[in-house]
């Protein structure tokens, strides 16, 4: 994997699991010659993030947990390491660069708080700073190239914020009109005068963005979208909360077709992000806009468990995946069928990867509350899953486990995996599998589809035979998608079910 520039640009740094597939070495290449050097020899599951000017230094990140993480130095010269935040508790240190004097390191943390802030650590005094702590998480942070800009994302109700400073004051820039968009991968030209970004929205898809930094408007340089598209025939993502079973507010983005009404109410769906973990978002989104624009409306739902609305809400489904977490998918049909929109009858769930489980979840362990299920490349039996994490994740393995349960506890995953449960399934329901997928392996769609069919209901089921975990072939994207809805319009479009 690329791991960035070097400050003098002369060099770049490179990631590899050649000698172990469980670790990350890292490599300085030479942009001469492309020869390459050692700089850190990870065995004990380290994750690299940066490089002190003078090459020194190496800027690493411990996970202990998905809630708890250290930051470590490495000298290059002595090998050896120092330990820079130990702690008591569950406290994240997420570092994300050396000042540009080297002097510092800038790095994340939610100690003391619900979301994380933005810290400066000198390295000579130990002495700590914080940089920037807004009401909700930072996001991440950088520097310009020669360090007179400092850049902050902030998670801002599941759209970023960005931020600019002048590094030295941390007076705020005055940033030109940008577009009302997700803003991410900011990049600044060496004079540091124009910034380089993309943007992305609810009818803007990815695309690359140049602007002065003292004058002018955003300057769009790409339009991916396709020209047959109108943008007004898309429809912007609303964010919309609503109280859970249990009292929890529960956040997501609600996606309602132009022609709904309260005399023609519309078939809906629930969309259920990956992770478990992460979180639904303000920002184009191919398979949702196809979706909406042929008469359903969609809520993108973030969980509990999801992540940018707090430490407590993120932990709210520790080893209790499957349960509330489920529960809030089934108490968001009430927020959605309140205004008179949406059919009650005519709701489906929709999701791929955790998102995937969580629908095979609803068929087996809800199995009225939804008319239909769409599983894209979703989780059917834990204890395997977690038994066949790949190598590369080891760094992560013991964070998983304490998220997720003690992987040899066979009986807990099988008692949260839809395989088993299978029997419990009376709606129709489609799956769509990547052959070469290596986190949700073929077998585990094969089994769910194989049972399922079994219980007499429909099922229909894809395979692509050249994807892995998600479906990144344009050709493929266009299959699966038609078929979904070709699912959709026979199963839930037209048909009623009990509420």
């Amino acid at each position: 994997m690329f791991g960035g520039w070097s400050w003098d640009r002369g060099s770049f740094f490179i990631l590899t699991n050649e000698r172990d597939q469980r670790f990350f070495d890292v490599y300085e290449v030479d942009t001469d010659d492309y020869t390459r050097a050692v700089l850190f020899t990870n065995t004990e599951g380290f994750n690299f993030v940066d490089v002190s000017p003078d090459r020194s230094t190496v800027l690493l990140s411990r996970t202990n947990t998905t809630t708890d993480s250290d930051i470590y130095l490495y000298s290059v010269e002595k090998g050896t390491l120092r330990h820079l935040t130990p702690h008591e508790g569950q406290i994240t240190h997420e570092p994300q660069s050396f000042s540009p004097d080297g002097e510092s390191i800038y790095y994340l943390t939610d100690k003391g708080s619900e979301f994380a802030y933005l810290v400066r650590h000198d390295l000579q005094t130990d002495e700590t700073a914080v940089v920037v702590k807004p009401e909700w998480d930072v996001m991440y942070s950088s520097f310009s190239w020669d360090g007179t800009y400092l850049v902050v994302g902030i998670n801002n109700d599941a759209k970023t914020e960005l931020r600019i400073y002048r590094a030295a004051t941390m007076e705020p820039v005055e940033l030109p009109e940008l577009p009302d968009a997700e803003i991410s991968s900011v990049t600044f030209s060496p004079d540091e005068s124009t910034i380089a970004f993309y943007a992305s929205a609810s009818k803007l898809p990815n695309d690359l963005f140049v602007s002065s930094l003292t004058e002018g408007t955003a300057k769009q340089l790409t339009r991916s979208l396709n020209p047959k598209i109108n943008p007004e025939d898309l429809v912007d993502g609303e964010v919309r909360r609503f109280y859970s079973f249990d009292g929890v507010e529960i956040p997501g983005i609600l996606y309602l077709p132009h022609q709904a009404s309260v005399e023609q109410p519309v078939p809906a769906l629930v969309w259920v992000h990956g992770g478990p973990g992460g979180q639904s978002r303000i920002g184009y989104n191919s398979l949702l806009q196809y979706l909406v624009n042929h008469g359903y409306a969609v809520y993108a739902i973030n969980n509990r468990g999801s992540s940018g609305y707090g430490k407590s809400f993120y932990t709210m489904d520790d080893r209790a995946h499957g349960e509330g977490d489920l529960d809030d998918c089934v108490a968001s049909k009430g927020m959605m069928i309140e205004g008179g929109l949406v059919d009650s009858s005519r709701i489906g769930i929709l999701g791929g990867s955790y998102g995937g489980y969580m629908v095979l979840a609803a068929l087996t362990f809800r199995p009225e509350e939804f008319a239909v299920g769409v599983d894209l490349f979703g989780i059917s039996n834990w204890h395997r899953t977690v038994q066949n994490i790949p190598p590369w994740w080891e760094s992560f393995r013991k964070a998983l486990e304490v998220e997720m349960g003690d992987f040899s506890d066979e009986a807990y995953f099988k008692s949260i995996s839809p395989l088993f449960h299978a029997n419990r399934i009376v709606r129709p329901l489609m799956v769509l599998q990547g052959a070469n997928d290596p986190r949700v392996l073929k077998v585990e769609s094969d089994e769910i589809v194989a049972a399922a069919r079994s219980n007499g209901v429909p099922v229909e089921y894809i395979v692509f035979e050249d994807e892995g975990h998600g479906f990144l072939k344009k050709e493929n994207r266009e299959k699966g998608y038609e078929a979904v809805l070709k699912f959709l319009d026979q199963y839930l479009k037209r048909s009623k079910t009990s509420p």
